[in-house]
């Protein structure tokens, strides 16, 4: 098995790709040890000493490490949890899977406005933030400000403030009149 590496936009944030599917449908954040309960992989991942962060999209592992490890320190050993997890024939995520995750429900007038953000996220948006490792996904729209919810190498990006602003907010408004604001949420 040969795993390949890339930078991401965000320098304590590297991107794994195993040669195969890590999740068939969806991402999956595990912003913490606790949180990578569900999944052998994540959890063998922050077994390494200095990873804070484990992100899945479909075909890659985004992994976040803390400010003061270096990574040439911590990747060896993170490409070894990796190629361990997929020769011990171990689920990615065990039970439904329901570690994957998408878009905040909206219920309301705004229906029709909330479905066409969706829209222009998961068609223009999330391939290219899944690019660098990350995704972003919708969490609410009220009068007019949509927020959003940034993961995997998105989040701490220290260019994320101008993707979201620059980018992602000119290109709704553009599509979407009533749309005035995008701001970032932690969840």
């Amino acid at each position: 098995m040969f795993i390949q590496t890339e930078s991401t936009p965000n320098p304590a944030t590297l991107k794994f790709l195993p040669g195969q599917t890590v999740l068939e449908a969806g991402t999956a954040d595990f912003p913490n040890a606790d949180a990578a309960a569900p999944s052998p992989l994540a959890r063998r991942i922050f077994g390494v000493s200095g990873v804070t962060g484990v992100f899945f999209g479909n075909d890659f592992v985004t992994v976040t490490k803390a400010e003061n490890v270096e990574w040439d320190h911590i990747k060896p050993a993170i490409l070894g949890a990796v190629m361990e997890h997929y020769q011990s024939g171990q689920p990615v995520v065990e039970g439904d899977g329901s570690a994957a995750s998408g878009h905040a429900e909206h219920s309301g007038e705004d229906g029709e406005i909330v479905d066409q953000i969706k829209e222009l996220l998961d068609s223009r948006v999330r391939p290219a933030v899944a690019q660098d490792g990350g995704d972003i996904t919708f969490h609410g729209f009220d009068r007019g400000v949509v927020y959003l919810h940034m993961q995997g190498a998105c989040a701490g990006c220290p260019s994320s403030t101008l993707t979201l602003k620059m980018g992602i907010e000119n290109l709704l408004r553009h599509y979407i009149p009533e749309v005035t604001e995008v701001r970032p949420v932690a969840v």
